[in-house]
């Protein structure tokens, strides 16, 4: 995506998630209770062996991302969980400025359909978000119908700069990231106290609708032609809003407006797990 592009859609984001904040409240879904006597474990990483899983997880290092860079040295583990710091280095190992990364399992684990939860507690700052998110091996190529591929952001957190804040969005987009780009958002859900407890976010994918959850309680769904039909991975992210490593304002605010002290800022992730149906012809 060029930098015009990404001022454009910025703009956009920034406009529309402030204009909602501000005039309508968070959908709090059906009330529907997810059942997972339905599935079957496919995947589980909880954090406890001591080290990132290099059999489950790539983790982004030495790379340019929007406001900031991605680096590999920004994910740990700590008392049982996944660490992704968010943190400004003048002496960075790609120059000064403000640094997070990526946990990408591409390649390691893929599924199509199934259900994929996430615990965690969200970082806590102006002009990043995290993110439990999907992506398939095309990586949104220009002109792919959505049926061959969709990033399905399960949750997003660029809401902390906000009035009300304990709340993420949930977003879908395909046909690549340049002209042709569709994006839509699925909704605003309220989390509980997201940025000091654990909160769990779900996503149950099966050939006919995306079904979203926040502890296991339904958010909302996606049906017909957003529905992805292939194989995708999962990812564990932190941003910066900006362009070319520079921050800037966006759809997050700017991380240059938090409180002296307010970063480092971390991620914590306290378990990763992918269910598959027992009778997946019928889902």
């Amino acid at each position: 995506m060029s930098e015009l592009q990404t001022k454009i859609e910025n703009a956009f984001l920034r406009t529309f998630y402030s204009t909602f904040t501000y005039l309508k409240r968070p959908s709090f879904g059906s009330g529907e209770k997810l059942d997972l006597s339905k599935f079957h474990l496919t995947f589980e990483d909880n954090f406890d062996s001591g080290g990132i899983d290099s059999t489950k997880w790539h983790v982004q290092e030495n790379y340019n991302r929007k406001g900031g860079y991605w680096d590999k040295s920004q994910a740990f583990i700590k008392d049982d969980n996944l660490i992704i710091r968010t943190q400004y280095k003048p002496d960075g190992r790609l120059g000064a400025g403000y640094y997070s990364t990526c946990l990408d399992g591409g390649g390691l684990f893929e599924q199509t359909f199934g259900y994929f939860e996430c615990r965690c507690k969200l970082p806590a700052a102006k002009g990043i978000w995290s993110a439990f998110w999907f992506m398939p091996h095309n990586q949104l190529a220009k002109g792919v119908p959505p049926q061959s591929g969709v990033e399905i952001d399960v949750f997003e957190s660029p809401m902390f700069a906000m009035k009300k804040n304990d709340f993420i969005t949930s977003n879908l987009h395909y046909g690549g990231y340049g002209i042709g780009h569709r994006i839509k958002v699925v909704g605003f859900f309220k989390a509980v106290n997201p940025y000091t407890q654990f909160n769990t976010y779900g996503l149950e994918w099966n050939k006919n609708e995306y079904i979203f959850y926040i502890n296991g309680i339904e958010t909302a769904r996606v049906k017909g032609k957003w529905v992805s039909q292939c194989p995708e991975s999962m990812l564990l992210s932190v941003e910066v809003d900006g362009i070319g490593s520079k921050p800037s304002s966006g759809w997050s605010g700017v991380i240059t407006d938090n409180p002296p002290g307010t970063l480092p800022v971390d991620f914590v992730v306290d378990y990763v797990k992918a269910y598959q149906y027992n009778d997946l012809n019928n889902n």
